[in-house]
Order: structure tokens, then C-alpha cells, then sequence
């Protein structure tokens, strides 16, 4: 059973490099991780509510290359772009994983008054879909709030860890009677610790939940809990 998986990690802005990378530390440290940056992604997804068509062609071209370079995976870490990782996923033969369905995976099975918070807003959209599609499959009845914390990204994106995570723990102390609360992007996963040690249910990120051990037999690459599917290796 092989570890050593080579597993590109495809990245729209800088500030989920971290995350992701500390996440593969703890929980599957036998990887081999390649990392592809487009912080362009971000610019244009950020200047329309709507995926156009032209940037999903465009990202899904980047996680091409990322097939190209040998990846026996793929993990997709901005959430602004769940349209165009399901038509990577379907034109690729590795998995190209979401990268929140674990974490909303893991928020369900805790109950179903859930609270979400957004430093991203132009993903907000498209993760509040993906949030309900798997709540249909797995806990029909669940709710979901989403809190955009203003000036996070911001303050993140310039260096200021410390003001970011203070503005999301902030907001979490302000949260009562919710089941679970997730991080929605994996750049915030950076204030996990202090959204923690204020808030009063459990607290979910999601490069944590998507990273998972692998199952390998024969040329089929299973990623237990970040795939949205099966599918056959390279």
C-alpha cells in the first residue's frame, strides 16, 4: 500500500499554501507535493459573481498541466471555483478533489444548525450549492448561516495573520446554539486555534477535514474522505 503519492496541489492566491501544506504535515506527511499558483484565478474570479465560461476553461487548463506533471491526484484549494473542479474531475483520469466536501462532510455528521464563515464572498455562492447537495445525501434537514467577516482577506492577504484571525475569532465568540462551525476557505484555516479556544461547538477547517489517508490497489487511487469520487489512477 503506497504513501508516497505525488499529489498537486492547484492554488489560486498565496495565503492557502500554508494551510495546506502544515495539514499534509500532520496527517499524511508520506506525500509528495507539488504546488501550482495562479493568483490571477483569484483576480478575475473576484471581479464577477458568475464562473464564466472562458475561467473554467482557463483553470481547467491548469489542472491539465497538473496531470501533465505527473500527479496521481489533485486538490483544488480556493473554493470560488466548484464548477470548474467537477469538469477537471470529469475530463481527467486522477480525482480532482473539492476542496470543502470533506469539512461539510464532517460539520453534518455533527448536527444539523450549522454556521459558516466567508472571507472570500464571490465563493460564497457556489460552496452554500455544494453545502446543500451533500446535506441532501447525508442530513436533509439541515441549516446553514453564512457570516462574511469583512476585512479578513484583506488583512490576511497583506500579511496580517494576527488582525485576521482575531477579526474570525471575534465573530465566532459571537455565535451561540450552532452544532458545528466551519472555516470555509483554507486559507482561514490559520485561525483555527483562535476560533477554537472562543467558540462554543466544534470547529472544522477545511484542508484538516480534506486531508486523508490513501488506499491504493492496483492502478486505483482512493482519496477516503477528500474525493468526490472514485477513480482510476494514471
Amino acid at each position: 500500500m503506497r504513501q508516497d503519492l505525488s499529489i498537486v496541489l492547484l492554488h489560486a492566491t498565496p495565503v492557502a499554501i500554508a494551510p495546506i501544506h502544515a495539514a499534509f504535515l500532520a496527517d499524511w506527511p508520506e506525500a509528495r507535493l507539488t504546488n501550482l499558483l495562479d493568483d490571477s484565478l483569484t483576480a478575475a474570479r473576484g471581479s464577477s459573481n458568475d464562473l464564466s465560461e472562458s475561467l473554467r476553461t482557463r483553470f481547467v487548463n491548469v489542472t491539465r498541466y497538473g496531470y501533465e506533471s505527473g500527479a496521481d491526484g489533485i486538490l483544488a484549494t480556493c473554493s470560488a471555483f466548484g464548477p470548474a473542479i467537477e469538469k477537471a474531475d470529469a475530463e481527467l483520469p486522477v480525482p480532482v478533489c473539492k476542496p470543502n466536501a470533506a469539512m461539510f462532510a464532517d460539520a453534518l455528521a455533527r448536527g444539523k444548525n450549522l454556521a459558516m464563515f466567508v472571507t472570500i464572498e464571490p465563493a460564497l455562492p457556489t460552496m452554500v450549492t455544494e453545502f446543500f447537495s451533500e446535506a441532501s445525501r447525508t442530513n436533509p434537514h439541515a441549516t446553514l448561516a453564512t457570516f462574511v467577516v469583512d476585512d479578513a482577506m484583506e488583512r490576511l492577504s497583506a500579511g496580517d495573520s494576527e488582525t485576521h484571525n482575531c477579526l474570525v475569532a471575534r465573530k465566532a465568540a459571537s455565535l451561540h446554539g450552532y452544532d458545528a462551525i466551519m472555516l470555509a476557505h483554507f486559507s482561514t484555516a490559520q485561525a483555527l486555534d483562535a476560533v477554537t479556544s472562543v467558540a462554543s461547538c466544534p470547529v472544522f477547517s477545511a484542508p484538516r477535514s480534506a486531508v486523508a489517508v490513501s488506499i491504493v490497489s492496483g492502478n486505483t487511487v482512493i482519496f477516503v474522505r477528500a474525493a468526490t469520487r472514485v477513480q482510476s489512477a494514471r
